[in-house]
């Protein structure tokens, strides 16, 4: 650990952290609109209106983490210069989990009054502060002051960040053991910044303030205490006779731990009532090690700090989210109401059905509420879509927001943009579909593979959004028992069908029979294959008894593909294609053919490109098509290869279709680059770069487009299928459950697309 964490921060470039550019600078004119002269009209739209500040600059949506290094971590007071790891660290944590942009400010200030002039003096710059490892009791009077005196939101991590995390597990764990909040008796190990918070806060849920107990180094903190104590502690104090951290816990409910290693001993714990809840947050060993304590008492509920065991109270669950929330609604500060909202949405997001990229994340591992699974992970994406719209509300509702929000809606779908390209793309596909079911009928998607955890999962996530209708094609007792062992509670009414057990079944294997008898195939035939759901689903999609097919997850291509093309055909051109989506920042591409004609000739390449512009269309996207070549634009008439081919296929779509805005053959840096573009071939007719790239054979598609995913960042979507007469879409056999989703949804704006088509 200690070597790849050193080399991980002093690989160039050192650090975590770099600026870049949100606007383009790369020509004089842009360079002039950047800086100097036309930096200067927004300057003077700030001046004579300050508020314009949040729309001309950054402000908006930076914060500072500023910290003097006086308590780092499990470090204690190690200067400014060794804290700045971690303050990069937490800057990053606030891009990765909200994309809010942060400044480290690292500071040598010993006193309050130092540390608070460096703060209010940078209220001109940032949205928000998050104060950060700073040594008990000065953080309680920074923090204050700040609060009273700024006009934007200051937060001190330490003490409120791990409050709302611990608050939100506190009361998971409690409805787990059956204890009301205002009767369990809480003793804490510790009685600094954090411990004090989670004090605070706990007693907001709830929690009677006799009923909680803080020890510290000394001892117990009771009433007359003298020693090492301060207003602070003095708040807690309780009238009792015990004196020592054992002596407090004989029959205590909750231990809350976040002071030092083993501090609590096995005796202490069996000391404990019924069903104990042990948070055992000391970093980076806890005051008792979660195996001991579960070898000790196995009605336990124990939570840590850390990541290797089962209910991290981890802070990244809070901070990134509160701060996305406060600087969306301009709050003036972050007051009580906001971080109860939070605790609240964190504690009812966990009773939820853990979505299946949330488990890939931690390595397959399943995760279900209950006691190894009191908090969500920080790596469910729907922290911030939970979160973040609680906090926003709650500073609305309590008079603290400046900049109300007015559709929760839309700004919960704006929140997914922060998380992926592809989010934000299929987040406006669900939208163009639930307006299409406006009009009419819910598309109907049958799912062969529906015996399968992968699509069950997915399907688990799309019927929430109720834009499709699902049929599940399969064992209806192996699907049932899926839904059940992971719970899929949104599967429960979904239909279910065998094919052998339907009624249709025997019309369905006459007319498969009638279609291929002809060409050698038996009734015996026709009957065994009607069986396997591939072919019966392509049958009810053909035979009008649903929309559209979504298969592929557990066979091959080839063979997923098969069924639908021996019983609903391709389109009038009989040419078949798969398309990808490739998603870049601010870019959305479609690459073809990436999965189907090995070597294409002119005539199927015009085709894929005509059928590749429709489905950009479907997404409200102009088509822009290159042909793809080697060369571009050459005029050798005996010229082999694709630069030919592409040329003819070309010449084809504009006799097909005129209108469409077509160039080739192209090379692929001249297809995407405007500038070159014009600058090497001034007669090419683009204003924009291409959008649909159409490559010469398989080979080269199915290369590019995973060059662009692995190399450029790129996020994939598909293959999609073109050319077929039906809505059905085959997703890979390598697929993830986030692949079904897309997929599923993407059909379901086929099915609309198809409607429209033949009316």
């Amino acid at each position: 650990m200690k070597e790849e964490a050193l080399h991980y921060h002093k690989k160039k470039p050192e650090g975590k952290l770099e600026i870049q550019s949100t606007k383009k600078v790369d020509s004089e004119w842009q360079l002039s609109l950047a800086y100097s002269p036309g930096v200067a009209e927004p300057c003077k739209e700030i001046a004579k209106n300050s508020q314009t500040v949040f729309d001309y600059t950054g402000k908006g949506n930076l914060v500072a983490v500023v910290s003097n290094g006086s308590a780092v971590l499990g470090l204690g007071s190690i200067g400014p210069l060794a804290a700045k790891p971690v303050m990069e660290g937490k800057a990053v944590l606030f891009k990765k989990f909200a994309g809010i942009n942060v400044f480290d400010i690292e500071i040598k200030a010993k006193t309050v009054e130092e540390f608070v002039t460096v703060c209010k003096n940078l209220e001109p710059t940032f949205g928000g502060i998050n104060l950060e490892d700073i040594a008990a009791p000065e953080c309680f009077e920074i923090e204050r002051i700040l609060e009273e005196e700024m006009d934007i939101p200051v937060f001190h991590d330490d003490q409120h960040g791990t409050a709302i995390i611990t608050s939100s597990a506190f009361l998971n764990a409690c409805h787990l053991q059956n204890k009301k909040v205002d009767e369990v008796k809480i003793v804490f190990s510790g009685a600094g910044a954090a411990a004090i918070s989670c004090a605070k806060l706990l007693t907001c849920l709830g929690v009677k303030k006799e009923n909680i107990t803080l020890c510290d180094s000394v001892g117990v903190i009771y009433d007359g205490r003298t020693e090492r104590m301060n207003k602070y502690k003095q708040e807690f104090a309780v009238k009792t006779q015990n004196r020592t951290l054992a002596e407090a816990l004989n029959k205590a409910d909750v231990f809350i731990g976040l002071s030092v290693k083993d501090i609590m001993t096995p005796d202490m714990l069996k000391s404990m009532a019924e069903k104990p809840i042990v948070f055992a947050m000391a970093n980076p060993d806890p005051e008792i090690h979660p195996d001991l304590a579960k070898k000790t008492r196995s009605d336990i509920i124990i939570a840590t700090g850390r990541s290797d065991y089962n209910n991290q109270v981890n802070n990244v669950l809070g901070f990134p989210f509160l701060f996305r929330g406060a600087l969306d609604v301009q709050a003036k500060y972050i007051n009580q109401e906001m971080k109860l909202a939070a605790v609240h949405a964190l504690a009812e997001l966990t009773r939820k059905t853990v979505p299946h990229s949330v488990s890939k994340a931690y390595e397959g591992e399943d995760f279900q509420f209950g006691k190894d699974y009191i908090i969500p992970k920080p790596f469910d994406l729907r922290v911030l879509t939970s979160v973040a719209p609680a906090v926003a509300k709650a500073a609305m509702d309590s008079g603290v927001a400046r900049k109300p929000i007015k559709d929760f809606k839309a700004y919960t779908q704006e929140l997914e943009t922060f998380q992926s390209e592809s989010r934000a793309f299929v987040r406006g596909i669900i939208n163009r579909v639930a307006v299409y079911n406006s009009k009419s009928k819910k598309p109907v998607i049958f799912l062969p593979e529906g015996e399968n955890e992968k699509v069950l999962r997915a399907l688990n996530t799309v019927v929430q959004e109720k834009i499709l209708e699902p049929i599940l094609i399969g064992s209806q007792d192996k699907i049932k028992k899926i839904i059940s062992e992971f719970n899929l509670i949104h599967l429960k009414k979904v239909k279910i069908i065998s094919p052998q057990q339907e009624s249709s079944f025997k019309d369905f294997v006459q007319e498969f029979y009638s279609m291929k008898k002809y060409k050698g195939m038996s009734l015996k035939q026709a009957e065994d294959l009607m069986s396997q759901n591939n072919y019966f689903g392509s049958m009810a999609v053909y035979k009008g008894l649903g929309d559209g097919l979504l298969t592929g997850a557990t066979d091959s291509f080839v063979n997923s593909v098969l069924p639908t093309l021996r019983i609903v055909g391709s389109a009038e051109r009989n040419v078949v294609a798969g398309v990808n989506i490739v998603l870049l920042k601010n870019k959305v591409l479609f690459f073809a053919d990436t999965a189907f004609n090995i070597d294409p000739t002119a005539q199927q390449l015009a085709h894929i490109a005509i059928y590749t512009s429709q489905m950009a269309q479907y997404f409200h996207i102009e088509p822009r098509i290159a042909l793809l070549s080697y060369l571009s634009f050459t005029d050798k008439k005996d010229q082999l290869g694709s630069p030919l081919k592409m040329k003819k296929a070309v010449e084809l779509i504009n006799k097909w279709k005129p209108d469409l805005k077509v160039e080739g053959e192209l090379q692929a840096d001249v297809a995407v680059n405007k500038e070159l573009a014009k600058e090497l071939f001034p007669q090419q007719t683009f204003n924009k770069p291409a959008n649909i790239l159409i490559f010469p054979n398989l080979d080269s598609g199915n290369m590019a487009y995973k060059l662009a995913q692995q190399l450029g960042h790129g996020e994939v979507i598909g293959p999609l299928l073109v050319g077929i007469k039906e809505p059905i879409n085959i997703v890979q056999r390598t697929c993830t459950v986030e692949d079904i989703i897309n997929s599923l949804i993407l059909t379901a704006l086929k099915v609309h697309a198809y409607r429209q088509n033949k009316n």
